[in-house]
């Protein structure tokens, strides 16, 4: 059996889908499981548990063979990540399977990659059959931009002209269940992007063509943007890191493209127009 955490969020309810597709028998890890709607629950089970209650973390992985591990992002994915392989250990499940970011790299100094170091060293030193995967920018962020659309108003961009790998988060889920149902891919690092970089104005351009009609985007300084989500009420802490990856983008340092999801998949990942003509109603 295959416990899924953050099994409600934009992978992991992809991922419990694909993974019921495939006949897996699949237990599904979230902290409110009494809200949970379909299409997720389905014959899928769901379970209470909280990374910051051992107790509830140990119940969810009675019977437990692989893991798939989500830690939603903020500063104490390293704490969640590292009670998760603890208990995983005491329990012993086999194999776990981690989602970190791009920014995981060696190379970034990115205070996200920070978040999941920790996770990724104890998993890798852990005695379990381990694979992490490290996802570039999802297409579905651009979500965020819908009520500006929506309304008529330019979007909001700052990250100057800088560009990613834009990544489908249903080819995110594809290649997380192969793996998950595999043993094929013990001891791998798989950096997953889409096949083409772009940046966020370029996004605005194909949402445009997607939607027929014309839109704009107004520039921000990463300065500005920060200011403008804390006026809106984000806290100070969230929008330094929302400034942080702004500036890292606006860098060039989500610049790659990489062979993952082709390497597991066996063939090439979903293009940013194709998302966008399967979510169009999302902006209409």
């Amino acid at each position: 059996m295959i416990l899924v955490t953050g099994a409600t969020g934009t992978v992991g309810r992809e991922l419990v889908k694909q993974l019921g597709a495939k006949g897996a028998k699949v237990r599904a890890m979230t902290r409110h499981p009494e809200k949970v709607r379909p299409p997720v629950s389905g014959e899928i089970e769901f379970v209470r548990g909280d990374f910051e209650d051992r107790a509830s973390l140990l119940r969810a992985l009675e019977g437990i063979d692989t893991v798939f591990l989500l830690s939603a992002p903020g500063p104490k994915v390293a704490i969640h990540d590292l009670a998760m392989v603890e208990a995983a250990i005491r329990s012993r499940v086999r194999k776990m399977v981690k989602l970190a970011g791009m920014s995981a790299e060696g190379y970034s100094t990115f205070k996200v990659g920070s978040w999941h170091r920790p996770g990724e060293e104890a998993l890798q030193t852990s005695g379990l059959a381990w694979t992490l995967l490290r996802p570039s920018s999802f297409a579905s962020n651009t979500l965020r931009w819908a009520p500006a659309i929506r309304a008529g108003n330019p979007v909001p961009i700052a990250t100057g002209d800088g560009k990613q790998g834009v990544i489908d988060p249903r080819d995110i889920a594809a290649v997380a269940a192969a793996v998950l149902t595999s043993n094929q891919h013990a001891g791998n690092v798989y950096t997953l992007t889409g096949p083409e970089l772009l940046s966020a104005k370029e996004q605005l351009e194909v949402l445009s063509r997607v939607l027929k009609r014309p839109l704009k985007a107004v520039e921000l300084t990463v300065e500005a943007a920060r200011t403008q989500m804390i006026a809106a009420g984000v806290p100070e802490a969230q929008a330094d890191i929302a400034a942080e990856a702004s500036a890292f983008v606006r860098a060039g340092g989500s610049a790659m493209l990489a062979n993952g999801v082709e390497a597991v998949l066996g063939h090439k990942p979903r293009r940013f127009e194709d998302w966008a003509r399967d979510f169009a109603v999302a902006f209409a």
